[in-house]
């Protein structure tokens, strides 16, 4: 911390410290995996808290360098230079700092269509904002424009299959109900809890992600 003027500050490398280690190292899942800190852990949920301490800090930091250059201005109080240039310093850094978080946020956001398809399940919906939301939602639609696009009429699901399958049908047990579900032959198979099913990849691979499958290795 380093006293300038009237106000207390962070110095630039603690306030890269709010914000990076609190939400850009994270992991996205109920438990966040890795090594992380606890700081880190709650930041990666929305530090909504944090991120407006640190938005209000810089406020007052600008308010406090508009002072002391009107004073430099009309006192000659050249001695405040040196404490308006680090506050300028800070704010600058502090700046990059948050636009680095939000950004991470949107990259991990855009992750999730392709780990979870284009319904998210609540758990990860309730730690996002509207803003988050609505462009989650406007993403998703660009991307499945882009794939009815590819592959003739029907189009390409190329968020399937992200690692080269060993097989293609692969066997699955419910773990929840789910009721019944289409093959690609046009029968229905019943998803109910604790059944098992030899079914293909492609087809069941978005269950597998949103926990209704679990892949029965033998």
């Amino acid at each position: 911390m380093r006293q300038t003027g009237l106000v207390t500050v962070r110095t630039g490398v603690e306030m890269g410290w709010v914000i990076n280690e609190g939400g850009v190292r994270g992991s996205w899942g109920d438990s966040l995996s890795g090594t992380t800190s606890e700081i880190r852990r709650k930041s990666v949920w929305g530090k909504e808290d944090g991120l407006r301490q640190v938005l209000e800090e810089m406020k007052a930091l600008y308010e406090q360098n508009q002072s002391d250059v009107n004073e430099v201005k009309s006192g000659g109080r050249s001695d405040l230079i040196t404490t308006i240039k680090f506050r300028h310093c800070s704010l600058l850094r502090n700046r990059r700092c948050a636009v680095a978080y939000l950004y991470d946020r949107l990259l991990r956001i855009r992750a999730l269509r392709w780990e979870y398809g284009s319904i998210l399940p609540n758990a990860l919906r309730f730690h996002m904002s509207a803003e988050e939301m609505e462009w989650f939602n406007h993403y998703k639609k660009s991307l499945a424009t882009y794939m009815r696009s590819l592959g003739g009429d029907e189009g390409l699901d190329i968020t399937q299959d992200m690692k080269p399958p060993k097989s293609l049908y692969i066997e699955v047990r419910c773990i929840k109900d789910y009721g019944e579900f289409e093959v690609d032959d046009g029968t229905s198979v019943l998803l109910k809890k604790n059944s098992q099913h030899f079914l293909p990849r492609w087809k069941c691979e978005q269950l597998v992600r949103q926990g209704v499958l679990e892949h029965v290795l033998s």
